[in-house]
């Protein structure tokens, strides 16, 4: 099986319920930037302050000068509040761009941990979770800067609307009574924004995991021959990609040829009132150029298109990244119980996928120290079941325990020094290959690298390498095997009570597989070892057997005692179907057979 197995996805939440799960992680993402989000909110304060003061500190100045006084003093304070507002302004620009880069460092650095964290358990695919981290990530930490922004800037709308009813209350109600339609215009922009973006980055997030899918089988299709056929299946989400990003532009393109025809007729309005006001004198020429002035503030609140779409983005991102965090990884235990040694005991373990038990109330024991093969068909469910100890997948029922204690109850970290696996294709991390061996031991020495190498019989080929040990793992050529033995030396390394080898070997030529068995065993011995096996002489070399079937355990006994049953030989394809046996000659052992009790469930 791949190291990333699949495992139990919970129902996907909600909106609401997406949204909700991604406040805590921006919260914590934002924690280092409060001081400057606070100081930006400060800023942008002023800046609408001063935005607000301007028409009243005009009308004073060209007042002044109509009426002929002196107009040192209000032209001194019109430039000096002037200079604030610029001030202002240049430094809220580079101190938002600073708070947003790094809440979204942060918080995809949350998203990466969280996706880690869940696992198996994680329902996103490959591509669709480098999405959530290269876009949603980055759109949902900008949802607080465009929130403060906007909030401050309605602020400041609503003052400059109460100073147009100060000035002159005819024309504040001809603006008010124009607001509901504008409202109403700009709600439905973004409910609409939000929408499109979201299934924006939904066909993003099929394309690239179709992408992704087909990178890692290039050399299949190009072997086949295939390459159109794959295109047009990785680009197959395309049209809807197309269709989001046109929805986004008919939204955007309705609400600013809407705005753009209200807008202007508000404003025509309310300065005819206005001017009729100046006409009859009610209202001097300076107070003209004031609710001009307040006119254009108020209409600030609807009349922002880059502030609406940017916050529809930001939800939309963090209702994105709500999938991600709306699924819990597992939590550990905060038992402090050390098992009493390696057994390992499943009682009643179900587990369901894709609707249907994979797993079906099972039973089984290992005996501490014992090396117990499991064997079954193609889809059987050995690979969810070698995941049982170390909690990469968790049972939907029953209780799985190492040494007496149940492994819910062990912490996690402690779990994973508890129960070590090697899988059929392992991922190598680190910058060396002693790094991808000693991965999870940084402070090991070379000599316990080169012991977990020799017994996987990977030494040799690293020391061909042109650095040995030391060499780049992106300099090291290595065919699958060879990379196989690494991760089984990874596994080798940490001492553990239980190694869990899923068809750990299987890439390695029979000769091979028999040195490194030999060699594990020796190395494990006294340890407890659940071998996935779908090689009858792999089988052979355990102490037991255990036969899964049916989504339970049909026959628990050595290997030799099971061969005699055709099916049993049939499992291991025409090889064993011929009735060769496979280790130990059954007519040599029949006092064992006899010790040894095979249970048929």
């Amino acid at each position: 099986m791949p190291e990333v197995g699949d495992g139990a996805a919970e129902p996907a939440a909600g909106p609401g319920e997406r949204t909700s799960a991604v406040r805590r992680p921006v919260r914590t993402a934002l924690a280092p930037v409060r001081l400057r989000l606070a100081v930006l909110g400060i800023l942008l304060t002023v800046r609408i302050s001063v935005g607000v003061a301007l028409p009243a500190l005009l009308a004073t100045a060209v007042g002044a000068v109509l009426d002929g006084t002196d107009v040192r003093g209000p032209a001194a304070l019109l430039a000096a509040v002037l200079v604030v507002g610029a001030l202002c302004e240049a430094a809220a620009g580079p101190l938002a761009t600073s708070a947003n880069a790094t809440t979204t460092h942060r918080l995809r650095m949350l998203t990466v941990r969280h996706l880690l964290a869940l696992g198996p358990r994680s329902p996103h695919a490959v591509g669709d979770a480098v999405t959530q981290v290269v876009r949603s990530a980055p759109m949902a930490a900008s949802l607080p800067a465009w929130a403060a922004e906007s909030a401050i800037s309605l602020l400041g709308s609503v003052a400059a609307l109460a100073a147009l009813w100060w000035t002159n209350w005819q024309a504040g109600l001809t603006f008010t009574l124009a607001m509901p339609f504008t409202v109403l215009i700009a709600r439905r922009f973004m409910k609409e924004a939000g929408l499109a973006q979201e299934n924006y980055l939904g066909a993003q997030s099929l394309i690239a995991d179709g992408l992704v899918a087909a990178l890692a089988g290039v050399r299949t299709i190009r072997a086949a021959g295939t390459l159109a056929a794959e295109t047009d299946r990785v680009l197959g989400p395309l049209p809807e990609l197309s269709a989001a990003g046109r929805a986004m532009w008919h939204t955007e393109r309705d609400v600013v040829w809407r705005l753009g025809l209200l807008l202007p007729l508000t404003d025509v309005l309310v300065l005819a009132v206005a001017g009729l006001a100046v006409a009859d004198g009610r209202l001097g020429p300076a107070g003209l150029l004031a609710v001009s002035g307040y006119l254009a503030l108020a209409s600030g609140m609807v009349d922002q298109i880059d502030g609406l779409l940017g916050i529809a983005q930001a939800r939309a991102g963090a209702r994105r990244l709500g999938e991600v965090f709306g699924h819990e990884p597992p939590a550990g235990g905060t038992g402090d119980t050390v098992p009493a040694d390696g057994s390992v005991l499943l009682r009643g373990v179900t587990v369901h996928h894709a609707g249907g038990p994979v797993l079906d109330r099972l039973d089984l024991e290992l005996p501490a120290g014992a090396a117990v093969a499991l064997v079954g068909r193609t889809g059987a469910g050995k690979s969810v079941l070698a995941g049982l100890p170390g909690r990469l997948t968790d049972p939907d029922e029953g209780e799985v325990s190492i040494g007496g204690v149940p492994v819910r109850d062990l912490p996690l970290d402690r779990l994973r020094t508890l129960v070590v696996h090697a899988f059929e294709r392992p991922e190598l991390y680190g910058r060396t290959v002693h790094e991808a061996i000693s991965m999870g031991r940084p402070g090991v020495d070379r000599e316990e690298v080169v012991r977990a190498a020799v017994a996987a019989r990977a030494d040799r080929f690293v020391r061909r390498l042109p650095a040995g040990y030391d060499t780049l793992l992106d300099e090291a050529p290595m065919s699958g095997g060879e990379r196989q033995r690494l991760g089984l030396a990874r596994a080798l390394l940490r001492p553990a009570l239980v190694h869990v080898l899923d068809d750990a070997t299987s890439g390695l030529d029979s000769v091979t597989e028999a040195e490194v068995s030999r060699s594990v065993t020796e190395l494990l011995a006294g340890r407890t070892r659940l071998v996935v096996a779908h090689r009858a002489a792999t089988a052979a070399r355990c102490d037991r057997v255990a036969w899964l079937d049916g989504g339970r355990i049909r026959a628990y006994g050595p290997h030799h005692v099971l061969w005699t049953d055709p099916e049993y030989r049939a499992v291991f394809g025409p090889a064993g179907a011929t009735g060769s046996p496979a280790g130990p000659d059954p007519t040599k052992k029949k006092d064992e057979e006899e010790r040894c009790r095979v249970e048929h469930r």
